[in-house]
């Protein structure tokens, strides 16, 4: 148990356990609040440029490409900043931030003056602050879990991710529909001002990192590069997430002008179709520690990524009616892959890297993977500018089978724990 979370359990009279308990299950209110505005928003967003602003799949994907841009801006110096900052402060000024950028788009609406360039800014902001949120989060859960809960932990916390991308887009296109695309992003807004006033409530906890002597940030970024291209397990997996991502930011991308423009799909039906993928993570996430005990972790992530391509090929051959399926089920089965993969990969990450070095590995990780995912925005974009919507989905499936061949062209391959 950490000093600071010991502290506050002598003070209020509570058992360690019972203090560590309640400070996750703050932690977790507050990751749950603003991702329900996430949800909401990832259909809200992309919708008020097709609906509102009639952008076109490359104008849509600008969008996209620039909410992930920022991991490629400061991916790597957000993990230095949150060795350095007190984690509790940090949370709730990116919370702040980020409410204050994502209610300027209905304000705006409301003066006739909304633009495609504002949604890009606005969407390059909030990933900003999202870096460096992400980060903390990942580095403030071992500060207040055991070692032996995290995978637990890691599996509820992704759950619940899932349960809010099931229902916050089934939410959000009912919300675009009735109330308009522009009205329904204040959600958002709300939701992060409710996660600023829970991480508030935490503890302030002195994680291991921000002890030593201060060193330079160059030094302390390659520290932490080091350690990920160079470690055994970590460095595949890191180079397989950033496969995935890159597919996952081409999905991103093509969904919502796939399922409106080629579909014909309404927008309440556009928020179902996308909450498949919630339902898929909340599957996938509830039986990733079930998985891992009867399989491993190191064959649980193989089979996983394995299994990834199979469900990408079925959302191009989607069709109208009940051809729809199709897509919700590719879309389902893919989010599970990938949620299992993710699970599994941060656990190991959370446990194996020394504590001091944890914050600049996730980041370094983070700014690898997800600085992948505008750069396949991008491609699945242009790509749907030259073939159209269709040929571009069964691009991202083809490309889809890079993950598994990273994995077992690596020493995971012969793990079935990873180690």
């Amino acid at each position: 148990m950490t000093t600071a979370v010991r502290g506050r359990a002598e003070k209020d009279g509570q058992p360690g356990g019972a203090a560590r308990a309640a400070a996750f299950w703050r932690y977790w209110g507050a990751s749950t609040a603003s991702g329900i505005g996430d949800a909401v928003t990832a259909v809200a967003l992309p919708l008020l440029a097709v609906l509102v602003l009639h952008a076109s799949a490359f104008e849509v994907s600008l969008i996209t490409a620039a909410s992930f841009a920022s991991w490629l801006l400061i991916g790597l110096p957000a993990g230095v900043l949150v060795h350095r900052l007190p984690l509790r402060g940090t949370q709730v000024a990116m919370d702040l931030a980020r409410a204050v950028a994502v209610a300027s788009v209905p304000v705006t609406a409301a003066l006739g003056v909304l633009s495609l360039a504002q949604l890009i800014v606005v969407a390059l902001v909030v990933g900003l602050a999202s870096v460096v949120f992400d980060i903390g989060n990942s580095t403030f859960l071992p500060s207040i879990v055991s070692k032996e809960e995290l995978t637990a932990r890691n599996s509820l916390t992704s759950g619940t991710r899932a349960a809010t991308q099931l229902g916050g887009p089934s939410l959000g296109g009912v919300l675009v529909q009735l109330l308009g695309a522009a009205t329904s992003i204040a959600v958002d807004a709300v939701s992060y001002l409710v996660s600023a006033a829970l991480m508030g409530s935490l503890p302030r906890v002195a994680h291991p990192a921000q002890e030593g002597p201060r060193r330079g940030m160059g030094e302390m970024i390659r520290e932490g590069w080091r350690y990920v291209t160079r470690h055994p397990v970590i460095g595949p997996c890191a180079a397989d997430a950033t496969a995935v991502n890159f597919v996952c930011g081409g999905l991103m991308a093509l969904t919502p002008v796939f399922l409106v423009r080629t579909l014909d799909a309404p927008p309440a039906l556009v928020g179902v179709l996308i909450a498949t993928e919630g339902l898929g993570t909340l599957a996938g996430a509830a039986l990733t520690p079930w998985i891992v005990a009867r399989l491993g972790s190191g064959r649980a992530l193989r089979w996983a990524a394995v299994a990834s391509p199979g469900f990408a090929a079925l959302m191009p051959l989607a069709g109208h009616s009940a051809a729809l399926l199709l897509f919700a089920v590719g879309n389902g089965g893919f989010a599970a892959s990938v949620v299992i993969t993710s699970i599994v990969t941060r656990t190991y990450r959370q446990t194996a890297t020394p504590p001091e070095l944890l914050p600049r590995v996730m980041a370094t990780v983070r700014f690898i993977s997800w600085g992948a995912i505008p750069f396949g925005a991008l491609a699945a974009g242009g790509a749907a500018a030259l073939w159209g919507e269709r040929a571009s989905f069964a691009l991202m499936a083809v490309l889809s089978l890079v993950s598994p061949a990273i994995l077992l062209a690596s020493p995971v391959r012969r793990m079935r724990e990873l180690a």
